[in-house]
């Protein structure tokens, strides 16, 4: 089986290791689950063709210490067609052709919103994949995204187009998927006793409005709401941030209440970055972004699976009711920083440790599984009628 993947700027991110792994653990499942995988992205640096050759050469290299063979499809402009018409051979070198993928291509997963509907109907079968579950419901319904018709649509989040789901399904229907982690690219590590719990995090955002009422959305809101938690916990904390130094920074803030800082970038700039950092990490402690609590989406990081699957028991947000989420034992999720804090006093106790460790895999590994996700995934994707729009 063919399986295309739009993948939100994985090939030409070189700085946000965080960001790729989102991507990299569905393609590794993919693989796992028997599936030969093609990446789709739009084209960039048409008018720099060598930089554009480089880029890609040094992009497989990263793939392959992944151990992930996939081709790459680039999406392109008229105009970058046109630039590229004097190399167009030993570009057809390094990336997949067009028309091969559509006829070939059992299954388009696409997690890019904008796709234009005249290349989603050039796949056999096509799916949109959901990964802001609440929040892209709710910006169909206001108008500012208008994905594509596909054959089938599904989602991480629980809730979405269930009874009682405190946002619209949009007249579409959701399959659920868990979102997946590649257990053999997260090994339970050991950490020593006196390592932090940490985070990556973005800092500022946006307002959201949702249910007519505008939010503030930035992971900020959050944190700063439970800026005292240090001062209740022996556990150590740290938060590496995406936000920049200078007057706007919340740094100084943090570390004064206890905090231990630091910018995102030193802890994640490349895959290999981030999963070091998480898996010497002695656990997770996250909030998470306002919209969530709103919309009782039951949302779950995909860094906290990450978390998990390495043996780092995680203290998170209560995000909602869930299906599956303990609640206890590897995953704690808190509504008030008291609460947070007793959970993470827990896990920090040498006593209890050990068998947080394993609780945290345990639950990687029965709900996010990549290997098991996607092969329920592509069974259920393969099952359903397709609409019949498909361009020949």
């Amino acid at each position: 089986m063919q399986v295309c993947l739009s993948t939100n700027h994985l090939l030409w991110n070189t700085t946000l290791g965080g960001h790729a792994w989102v991507f990299l653990n569905w393609a590794l499942g993919l693989k796992a689950a028997g599936a030969k995988v093609v990446l789709l992205e739009k084209m960039r640096w048409a008018d720099d063709p060598q930089r554009l050759f480089t880029h890609l050469r040094q992009f497989y290299n990263r793939l392959g210490a992944l151990g992930l063979e996939a081709e790459v499809m680039l999406i392109e402009t008229e105009e970058q067609t046109a630039q590229l018409a004097s190399v167009r051979s030993d570009l057809e070198t390094l990336t997949a052709p067009l028309e091969r993928v559509f006829a070939e291509a059992d299954l388009f997963l696409n997690f890019k919103y904008a796709v234009p509907q005249e290349i989603v109907d050039r796949f056999k079968r096509s799916a949109l994949v959901d990964i802001d579950p609440g929040l892209l419901q709710s910006w169909i319904v206001g108008g500012t995204v208008s994905p594509a018709r596909h054959d089938m649509n599904f989602t991480i989040g629980e809730t979405v187009g269930q009874p009682g789901s405190k946002f619209p399904d949009c007249g579409m229907k959701w399959h659920y998927t868990p979102p997946p982690v590649h257990l053999p690219s997260w090994p339970v590590t050991e950490t020593p006793a006196d390592a932090c719990f940490t985070t990556v995090t973005n800092w500022w955002g946006e307002y959201e409005l949702l249910g007519g009422e505008s939010i503030n959305n930035e992971k900020r809101t959050n944190f700063i709401a439970n800026l005292n938690l240090p001062s209740l916990t022996r556990a150590k904390l740290e938060l590496a941030i995406y936000h920049e130094d200078g007057n706007s920074s919340d740094m100084p803030l943090l570390t004064k209440n206890g905090w231990q800082t630091r910018p995102a970038y030193e802890v994640s700039a490349t895959v290999d970055d981030y999963r070091n950092y998480i898996r010497g990490s002695r656990g997770e402690f996250s909030c998470a972004k306002e919209s969530c609590m709103v919309l009782q989406n039951a949302w779950i990081s995909d860094r906290t699976i990450c978390y998990l699957a390495s043996g780092k028991p995680a203290v998170v947000q209560h995000t909602g009711p869930s299906r599956f989420l303990p609640d206890k034992g590897g995953l704690w999720r808190f509504t008030t920083m008291q609460q947070a804090a007793r959970f993470l006093d827990h896990i920090a106790n040498e006593e209890n440790y050990e068998a947080e460790r394993l609780a945290a895999r345990a639950i990687a590994e029965e709900n996010f599984d990549a290997e098991k996700v996607m092969t329920n995934l592509l069974a259920t994707a393969m099952s359903q009628k397709t609409k019949g729009h498909r361009v020949h």
